[in-house]
């Protein structure tokens, strides 16, 4: 299949996983792209220097095209920058902050430049600001979450109705008849994050990983919203953060409370009681950890079946 994500990325599919902070290493990014899809290196929970070597470590393990996911809010951003530049990685995702303000230096570099979005507010920003493309991420997606709490079922339509750039869909998506569903409602592709965590390649630890395939329904929540809004699998810290939302905490005790390090010890260090467990609502039906390369192959094998099926 050629459409225009594909074109653009230079993929055999339009499948990004996406770049999470604690799971998203050069070995999970090299293993989408090696698979065919997108692999992005999430530098948000990476020091300059360990961005490098990321960026080293996947060049040397695949020949095809990967990019690397920078929050914009990241204190050292400046310097990540420099070393994409310096690296001359292909592709940069951006998220969380004003896509103004790097799009086109990264553009001048010759850098495919995609941000994501919660809304069409912010998907049109993005369009006038040089953006190559947009996530359209809704309200089910695991981490950090838009403002608006819109389903990936509402924006995705209204996102690709707003803009002429392509338009990848994210928020809820597993599986290939989820890719079908988002891409009928317009999306030129997906951006999946979860599914991609419950893998060997990913560098979250391994009771992280075990917890997504053992969560049910309703077992995540948005929250945090005083803060920035994030979604997370319910435990001990979680239950901390709604007994003070619930007394009406001020920002700061909410920031005391977070502390630093919260989602690292966590995701990374396996902490299941008192870290952040960064997910999202489709960790439900997620039942077993897979090899990225057998995550993409289900994704494109059943994307592939559910186009072919009848309407019952």
């Amino acid at each position: 299949m050629q459409n225009r994500v594909t074109r653009l990325f230079e993929i055999e599919y339009p499948i990004v996983q996406a770049g999470m902070i604690w799971a998203s290493g050069w070995r999970l990014a090299s293993a989408v792209s090696n698979a065919g899809g997108l692999g992005l290196i999430g530098s948000g929970s990476m020091y300059p220097d360990v961005l490098r070597e990321h960026i080293q470590k996947c060049k040397a393990a695949t020949k095809k095209p990967f990019g690397v996911n920078v929050p914009l809010l990241y204190p050292d951003i400046d310097k990540h920058i420099q070393i994409i530049i310096e690296e001359k990685v292909p592709i940069v995702f951006t998220s969380a902050g004003n896509p103004k303000t790097w799009t086109s230096i990264l553009k001048k570099e010759g850098i495919k430049v995609v941000h994501v979005v919660s809304s069409s507010k912010f998907a049109l920003k993005s369009q006038e600001a040089g953006c190559d493309a947009v996530v359209a991420e809704g309200f089910e997606a695991g981490g950090h979450n838009g403002r608006e709490e819109t389903t990936t079922l509402v924006l995705i339509p209204a996102v690709c109705e707003a803009v002429t750039i392509p338009v990848l869909a994210a928020g809820g998506i597993a599986t290939g008849k989820q890719m079908h569903a988002v891409m009928v409602l317009g999306a030129d592709g997906v951006q999946v994050g979860s599914r991609f965590v419950a893998s060997p390649e990913a560098s979250s630890h391994e009771n992280f990983k075990n917890r997504i395939i053992s969560s049910a329904e309703g077992d995540t929540q948005l929250t945090l919203k005083q803060l920035t809004p994030v979604r997370m699998l319910k435990n001990d810290f979680y239950l901390q953060v709604q007994e003070a939302e619930q007394r009406c905490a001020s920002v700061d005790e909410l920031q005391k409370l977070l502390g630093r390090g919260r989602a690292k010890k966590g995701m990374f260090e396996g902490d299941m009681k008192e870290g952040e467990l960064e997910i999202g609502q489709v960790s439900a039906i997620i039942k077993k950890i897979k090899p990225a390369a057998e995550i993409v192959k289900e994704l494109w094998d059943e994307f592939e079946e559910s186009l072919a099926q009848p309407l019952k």
